[in-house]
């Protein structure tokens, strides 16, 4: 298998072992996932479902960011706690995940409960000499990292205008430069706090990620990934943190997907131009939803129309047809081989049109697609 890899700006081999770890990042549970969240999570499932078609076993890890600036802020404005968000979010976002045909994954940790392993991993980057504290803040200091950058790509300006906009605060007087960004943080009156050297306080956003993999998957994961969104600041700051600290590499292969748009702008929740899974499924069945986001290059931005559910819905049709030719031919072989490049699903979903075409039953490759005819 081939794939393109961020870091590396190029398709590279898949090279793994007969277990492939793969660290996918997870929601913050304080709204119903959209369809940028399921298309992320959709290309991990395909990429899961040809591991393991290909003999690999596969442990991929979704953690849930279950303490950070957005839940809080969301918590208070309702008036309940933020755990209680977490929980009704996380069981309708898995309401949502099970309706697309999403294997379970190996496991779903909360940032909420690994807050020993954060502690440490902030005590190790003061240990590495990476790390500085002002009034109870936690920063990581960018320039004792030489590779800062190499993830994203990004010049400083970009970076700058970025951290802005996600909440890094550039413009903290606190800071020895503007892009260091937060391990640790003193809480606010209404906010959950945890003890520490630094005083009471709350994990940043990004060492949340990199204790929750460390833990769970070990110092490099074979795939990390997630949103092209995510890839600055999050990915190159927990690639940073990590780094400093372990001296191995975070990742041998990073993934990024395309965004979703609608009506010409990025769908996000702070803009509130969303749609969501649930409201797919009323419409079409959710076998249709998951066809239309397959039909989607998984590293290419798109926009969302209705027409792509209707069209999937026509499609499935065509394909059940086929199911009692008893000719399958050299389809699976085919998706197959589509998939290895670069995880090819429009490509993939070519040949099964081709084949229904020419009378071959397409079960096969629709199953391991994760299509259910």
């Amino acid at each position: 298998m081939h794939l393109y890899d961020s870091a590396r700006r190029g398709v590279h081999p898949l090279v793994a072992g007969p277990c492939v770890t793969l660290y996918s990042c997870g929601i913050t549970p304080y709204d119903a996932a959209h369809l940028g969240h399921a298309f992320v999570y959709l290309t991990f499932d395909v990429l899961q479902r040809r591991l393991r078609d290909a003999g690999h076993e596969t442990r991929c890890i979704r953690n849930v960011t279950d303490v950070d600036d957005d839940i809080l802020r969301k918590a208070r404005e309702l008036g309940v706690n933020y755990l209680d968000l977490a929980a009704q979010e996380m069981a309708r976002f898995e309401r949502d995940m099970a309706l697309l045909n999403l294997l379970p994954v190996y496991g779903e940790p909360r940032a909420s409960g690994a807050i020993p392993e954060i502690l440490t991993l902030v005590g190790a980057s003061f240990e590495r000499g990476v790390a500085y504290e002002v009034d109870g803040h936690v920063y990581f200091e960018v320039a004792k990292f030489g590779s800062f950058g190499q993830v994203s790509h990004f010049s400083r300006e970009v970076m700058l205008t970025l951290a802005a906009e996600n909440g890094g605060r550039p413009d903290d007087p606190r800071k020895r430069d503007p892009l260091d960004f937060v391990l640790w943080q003193p809480s606010l009156e209404d906010e959950p706090a945890w003890e520490s050297r630094w005083g009471p306080g709350r994990p940043g956003w990004h060492i949340e990620c990199s204790a929750l993999a460390l833990r769970d998957l070990g110092e490099t994961i074979d795939v990390h990934g997630g949103g092209r969104d995510l890839a600055f600041p999050h990915h190159e700051c927990e690639a940073a943190q990590s780094e400093s600290v372990t001296g191995a590499p975070l990742a041998r292969h990073w993934l990024h997907t395309g965004l979703v748009g609608l009506e010409g702008t990025k769908m996000s929740k702070s803009l509130g131009n969303l749609v969501f899974v649930d409201d797919l499924v009323t419409r079409a069945e959710p076998a249709a939803a998951r066809l239309a986001l397959l039909d989607q290059h998984y590293r290419e931005d798109f926009e969302w129309r209705d027409e792509l559910l209707f069209m999937a819905q026509s499609r499935l049709a065509t394909w059940r047809s086929t199911l009692t030719t008893g000719r399958s031919g050299a389809v699976l072989d085919d998706v197959r081989d589509a998939l290895d490049d670069d995880l090819n699903t429009p490509g993939a979903l070519r040949v099964l049109d081709d084949a229904a075409l020419a009378g071959c039953s397409v079960a096969p490759g629709a199953a391991l697609l994760g299509i259910t005819l």
